[in-house]
């Protein structure tokens, strides 16, 4: 069985071991889940505004696709 080289540990990944050493407690844990859940959710939306902008598309268009029945 031939092993494989396991990839790099990104830099977040190794931010997060380094909170890990500090051993957080399980509210601690879910604060930080909830931090990045934010973080991530920000940036997404960020760039779909940013896309929607460069493609002409409005809030109007928006809401009408989320109302479509035939979703």
């Amino acid at each position: 069985m031939e092993m494989q080289a396991s990839p790099k540990l990104s830099p977040l990944q190794l931010e997060l071991l380094k909170v890990y050493s500090f051993n957080p407690t399980e509210e601690e844990l879910l604060q930080i889940k909830e931090i990045l859940a934010r973080f991530f959710a920000k940036r997404f939306t960020d760039r779909v505004a940013q896309a929607a902008e460069a493609k002409g598309v409005t809030d109007d268009d928006l809401d009408r696709w989320l109302n479509e029945t035939n979703q």
